[in-house]
Parts: C-alpha cells; structure tokens; sequence
C-alpha cells in the first residue's frame, strides 16, 4: 500500500511539471474572399479540362489578451484548361481563426500556431471551396488534406536558404 501511494504522488509531481495543453478556438471567420469565373466571363463554353493549382500561405500573430493568438490560412486556387491554358477561374480566400493558447512552451509556440490550429481551421475552410467552386459554376472542388506540418517544415527550410551566411570569427 504504501508503494501505490507513493506512486500517486510522483504522477501528481509529474502532472505539474509539464503543465497541459490547453487550446479553445474562440472564433473563426472569413477575413477575405474572392471567386473570378473567367470562363463565364469570356463568354466561352464547352469541353474543358481543368487543371488546378492550389498554393497555401500560413500566418500566425499575438492578439492583446493574454494567450489568444489569430492564425490565418491563406488560400489560392486557380483553374486553367489543360488543353490551351486559358484561365477557368481564380479564387483567394483567407481565413482565419483567433485562438486561446496556453500551456505550450515558448519555442513550441511558433510550430504549434502553424500546424496544429490550422488543422483545426481547415475542415471549415475545405467546405468554403467546396461550395463557393460549386456554387461559381464549376464542379464542387473537395480540396485534399493538406500536410501542415510538411508545409511548416518547407517554410522553415526555405527561409534558412534566404538567411544570409554567418561569418565565424
């Protein structure tokens, strides 16, 4: 018996020492939204063949009260006919989420903002597409899984690629 209790108290002692988690989405929304049917608009018409690119941009920063942090997702989609490369249409949407953080430690803060709250946003964000496309005149668009962590770890590489050498004395 007295083995178990001290046991108890080492988890207890263990408990406080990494301090828990603790993330609530407070609100989400659409910050900027723009759909262009260019084909519509050209007048054109008939068989097309759409070939899609999708770029994502990820921004994160502090709000005034203490532990509430607005990460952005930033999305380009853009539809070109495979078969003479004109332009189908352009749609750029933002948006975004305002977060309560707390218990992630100060070099974790950066990565955690940049890939687990996006992953949060992103199924709101997913059917956004997947409407405003359908509902633009095109087939529904249902975006693949995006990787944040990979996309976190490209950014990471690119931007020590940029960074000016350091000189060693």
């Amino acid at each position: 018996m007295q083995d178990n209790e001290n046991g108890a108290e080492e988890e207890a002692l263990g408990a406080e020492a990494t301090p828990q988690v603790k993330m609530q989405v407070l609100t989400q929304f659409v910050r900027d939204l723009s759909f262009e049917n260019i084909l519509a608009q050209r007048g054109a018409g008939g068989e097309v063949s759409p070939d899609i690119s999708v770029s994502v941009n990820l921004d994160a920063k502090k709000r005034k009260p203490d532990h509430q942090f607005e990460v952005t997702i930033k999305l380009k989609v853009e539809s070109k006919n495979k078969t003479d490369e004109a332009a189908l249409f352009l749609m750029e949407l933002e948006y975004a989420g305002v977060f309560h953080v707390e218990g992630v430690s100060e070099d974790q803060m950066h990565p955690f903002l940049l890939i687990e709250c996006p992953r949060m946003l992103f199924p709101f964000l997913r059917r956004i597409v997947h409407d405003v496309t359908r509902d633009g005149g095109f087939p529904a668009l249902n975006l693949e899984n995006i990787d944040f962590m990979q996309l976190y770890r490209q950014e990471i590489m690119r931007r020590q690629a940029e960074a000016p050498p350091k000189h060693v004395s």
